[in-house]
């Protein structure tokens, strides 16, 4: 058992992709285990006025450390509670004074561990700007504890918290660390260059790629904490091949889980449903001005703005091939379908958020996006939809229409959040080519809506190895991918939402239930007991490594 637990992460009171998902639901069985022992650090983005909505200000057993302990090079913290399910500790990190002393710190790490920041761009910067700060409130709080602290562990995520702990075992031998990347970022840009990484993962070499594709910082950075960290950890076995081929170390599988405690119950589930339905087709007829019946069929995919990584490409091809199997088979109900992903947009577009204000029936021309958006025409997901003539006439039974906003509540036009809109779906859909776990798939079944993936999702592999292929078993319907069944996939996928459609009520109520019970099996209070693992392994070093 440790005696405190800090773990960093960009996404800490920051919700931006996949790990605050990951951190906001483990938060809870951490807060069971370690009741205010956990601590988690973010960074402080909010210094403008703007204030987080996950962040909330309030007392906690640091507040003495706080008032006693000035932080070095200028940072400053907010100390409060992250406002998830059992809301634990959090420290958002204001990191900008550390900018200062920038080159100082790059030349450490060169020194120290090899860390290449010459060719650093874009994120990187802030990143270990925001990694260093937060490993000085490490220090200065375990300082302040002195031989209070006990067994500490400092866990930090993906390479934009990697100089953090190469800080941390730099300057605090005592405390044990662990580092967990949820997606190699060479892994990623290969696939998101469209290289085949599978195929061809024998003959990588992960700083070759590095210099190939201008990732040389990053890389270094990641490769760096990797070796450094007292345990490495990834989110599957599917990932586990490729740290081990790129990065040169093995990592331990400490897969993700969900906390069911997000999800509503009852009736308020049902009257979250009923209301997340009601919206999505009413922004479906403020688009098109067709009216839709309530047993429309809702289907979605969600994610990362990376169109090959995440299927995006899949999804439509898919829809295209199932739009013309509708027609062919002259069906009546209509299919409603959403591309969920947040991209670079203007702000709502004001004829449809009209429209939806006054319940027009008239639609709207170009019927496709519901934001304004910076260069749409150069946007992946607006060139396929055109190219496919997804004009969402009313002759087609089969609609589609992208969200490219974070659905926080407040984007202008359908103003829920995901999880709300999440309830009021049918089916969700992600055929990814590159997914270390797969959280959104997750989170769908947990919500009980039946889901579709592939065998290239972490997620999808344990799936197939706790249930075996059948959707029935499970409530999810993973297919098979790999570098070169594009087209099988496509087809396969189309095949899977045609017969969802044609599925009666008891068979989706059925499949609804077992995507719950799949849900359940996937909760953190099975899965932590990989971390604890993880954990002690690390805090074994630390006794081998002092002693």
């Amino acid at each position: 058992m440790l005696d405190y637990l800090f773990e960093t992460s960009w996404e800490v009171c920051n919700r931006v992709g996949g790990i605050y998902a990951v951190l906001s639901t483990k938060a809870k069985t951490l807060q069971r285990q370690y009741k205010d022992r956990v601590i988690f650090i973010g960074p402080d983005l909010w210094t403008g006025g703007d204030e987080s909505p996950f962040f909330v200000a309030a007392k906690t057993p640091l507040d003495a450390w706080q008032q006693n302990e000035g932080l070095p090079l200028g940072v400053k913290v907010r100390l409060g509670r992250w406002n998830v399910p059992g809301k634990p500790i959090a420290i958002l990190v204001d990191y900008r004074s550390v900018y200062a002393v920038k080159d100082a710190l790059y030349a450490q790490m060169w020194e120290h561990y090899g860390v290449d920041s010459l060719h650093g761009y874009g994120d990187y910067d802030e990143s270990c700007m925001f990694a260093c700060g937060a490993a000085l409130v490490i220090e200065s709080i375990v300082g302040y504890m002195g031989g209070n602290a006990g067994r500490v562990v400092a866990h930090f995520d993906e390479w934009t918290t990697g100089m953090g702990l190469l800080h941390v075992k730099n300057h605090l031998p005592h405390v044990a660390t662990v580092f967990t990347t949820h997606a190699t970022s060479i892994g990623r840009s290969i696939c998101g260059n469209g290289k085949p990484l599978y195929d061809y993962m024998a003959g990588y070499d992960g700083d070759q790629m590095a210099m190939e594709l201008n990732m040389q910082s990053k890389h270094s950075l990641e490769k760096a904490a990797a070796h450094a960290a007292d345990v490495f950890t990834t989110v599957s076995e599917v990932t586990a091949r490729e740290c081990e081929q790129l990065l040169g170390r093995r990592p331990v599988v400490t897969p993700n889980a969900f906390e069911r405690g997000f999800v509503p119950k009852g009736k308020a589930y049902a009257l979250a449903r009923d209301k997340a339905r009601s919206r999505l087709l009413a922004l479906a007829k403020a688009m098109t001005g067709v009216t839709y019946d309530d047993d429309t069929m809702l289907v979605a995919t969600s994610g990362r703005c990376e169109f090959r990584n995440k299927g995006i490409d899949a999804y439509l091809d898919a829809l295209n091939v199932l739009r013309t199997a509708l027609k062919e088979g002259h069906a009546s109900r209509r299919v409603v379908a959403f591309v969920l992903v947040p991209s670079w947009t203007v702000g709502p577009r004001a004829d449809v958020a009209a429209n939806m204000a006054n319940d027009s029936s008239v639609g709207v021309p170009c019927p496709q996006a519901t934001h304004v958006m910076h260069e749409g025409f150069e946007d992946a997901v607006i060139r396929k939809m055109r190219d496919l003539n997804f004009g969402n006439v009313a002759g087609d039974l089969l609609h589609v229409f992208y969200v490219p906003c974070y659905l926080n509540g407040a984007d202008g036009i359908i103003d829920m959040t995901y999880y709300d809109v999440l309830c009021g779906l049918d089916l969700t859909v992600f055929p990814s080519y590159y997914e270390p776990w797969g959280y959104t798939p997750l989170e769908s079944i947990a919500f009980g809506v039946p889901t579709i993936t592939t065998d290239l999702a972490g997620f999808g592999q344990w799936v197939l190895d706790t249930f075996g292929t059948e959707r029935a078993s499970s409530g999810v319907h993973v297919l098979h991918r790999d570098d070169s069944n594009y087209h099988e996939t496509v087809h396969a996928l189309a095949q899977s939402m045609a017969a969802f459609y044609g599925h009666d009520a008891n068979r989706v109520a059925a499949l609804v239930r077992r995507a719950r019970a799949t849900a359940a099996q996937a909760d953190w209070q099975h899965f932590m007991h990989y971390y604890d693992v993880a954990y002690e392994v690390a805090l074994n070093a630390v006794a081998g490594r002092m002693n």
